[in-house]
Parts: structure tokens; sequence; C-alpha cells
């Protein structure tokens, strides 16, 4: 397995961004309904700027990269109007099944503390199997974010 890093994403990394975000096996599970691909490689400049803007210490967006090239996003975010923050992943469908999603959130966990949650579809099992390999607990099913119904995780970390 090539090694990993987490690093920040720039506007150099539109190609791979865009070839990420373009596919709807990665869309289908992100944000608020509707959900759809990233059109152009305009929009993926404008989200990868609005991705920085959220940087902060160890929260935000990061590339995750293999081989010199980001083929994923692991984020560290706060909910809105809670002391919480989540935790998530996204990978190129071509980078599914080698443990990056699991290995790049366990680096982004170790910089945080607090309760930390992962939200997926209730229909992601792969995510799901993520989040419990990290040790999170499946709380069930919650309509409190983004206006979805998603299967919520926890964790608890010192």
């Amino acid at each position: 397995m090539a090694d990993m890093l987490l690093r920040r994403w720039t506007d150099g990394d539109v190609e791979a961004f865009y070839d990420i975000y373009s596919r709807w096996e990665v869309m289908r599970h992100l944000g608020a309904h509707p959900r759809r691909v990233v059109a152009d490689r305009d929009e993926a400049l404008a989200r990868l700027a609005r991705m920085r803007e959220r940087e902060d210490g160890p929260r935000g967006f990061w590339a995750i990269e293999e081989g010199g090239v980001p083929v994923g996003t692991v984020l560290l975010v706060p909910l809105a109007d809670s002391d919480e923050v989540e935790v998530g992943w996204h990978l190129h469908p071509a980078h599914h099944g080698k443990g990056l999603a699991t290995r790049a959130a366990r680096e982004v966990l170790s910089r945080t503390s607090g309760r930390v949650l992962a939200l997926t579809d209730d229909d992601n099992l792969a995510s799901q199997a993520v989040a419990k390999r990290l040790g999170m607990t499946d709380e069930g099913l919650t309509d409190r974010w983004f206006g979805l119904t998603a299967r919520q995780f926890s964790i608890m970390l010192g």
C-alpha cells in the first residue's frame, strides 16, 4: 500500500478534485438534497475556495493523498448550533476498500477532543463500516442535521 498523506487542498489540485466530485458514485451521499455532481472545473475551484475558508487549525477539509495524488477528502468541521464536530470522508471509487478512509479519519480524530459525530445516509453501509472501525457508536436515525434523515454515529474523545 502506498503511503498516505493528509494535506490541505490547493487550487493546483483542481483536476483531481473535479475527477472525484464529478462522479455520482461519490456525490450521491454528500450534501443536502437535491444532490448533484460538480458540473465543471470552475465550480470545483469555487468549492475548493469555500473549503479553505473553513480551515481552522486541525479543523477543515484535508486532501487524502496516495502516491502523490489526491484521491479523497477527510473532514473535521463544526456542526452548526452545536458544540459537536463532524468527521467525514469521501474517496474516489478506484480507492475504496483500501482502508484509506479509516486511516485518514483516525489521523484527524487524533487532533481533536470532545464529542464527534459521523453522519451517513442510511443506505451508505461502507461509511457506516468506517464509523464502526473508528469505534463510533451507532445512535440510530436523526433528522437534526442538514434537513436530511441520517444515521448518526458518535465518539467522545479525551
